[in-house]
């Protein structure tokens, strides 16, 4: 099974790999994608320890052991608070769902989502610039 592409029910958002992202810590504009590598708990939807939302590598603490690592959030890691907001879909993204032949399916049985997707897009245009400077999904 591979991660490119996902969903999370509790975050209700498409997660893996294959999805570019901005970094769940307030005010970090940091360009990640929604894989394992940035999943706090670092295991699919967080795992055990882990509110599985996505932080960059500057937003990231190591908890456990040499044999146990796990990669955590700042308030996963000292254990108080809520998890933080979770940041809203890239227009990058937006417009791969809105437009790419693979999501044509979807598009066609979830209307009111792809509704909401255009509204969101309007506020936030797609430029480019993002999807034009990556060369494929980060590892």
């Amino acid at each position: 099974m591979g991660w490119s592409i996902g969903y999370d029910r509790r975050w209700k958002r498409d997660v893996g790999y294959g999805v570019p992202a901005t970094c769940d810590y307030p005010g970090c504009n940091a360009e990640i994608n929604r894989g394992l590598a940035y999943v706090c708990g670092g295991e699919p939807y967080g795992g055990e320890h882990g509110c599985g939302l996505y932080f960059c590598d500057a937003h990231q603490l190591i908890a456990g052991d040499r044999r146990n690592n796990v990669q955590l959030c700042s308030r996963c890691y000292g254990g108080r608070g809520g998890p933080y907001k979770p940041t809203p879909d890239t227009p990058e993204w937006i417009h791969h769902k809105l437009t790419d032949e693979s999501w044509k399916r979807w598009r066609e049985t979830n209307v009111h989502e792809v509704a909401q997707l255009v509204s969101q897009l309007a506020k936030q245009p797609f430029t480019g610039a993002r999807a034009a400077s990556q060369e494929g999904p980060t590892p």
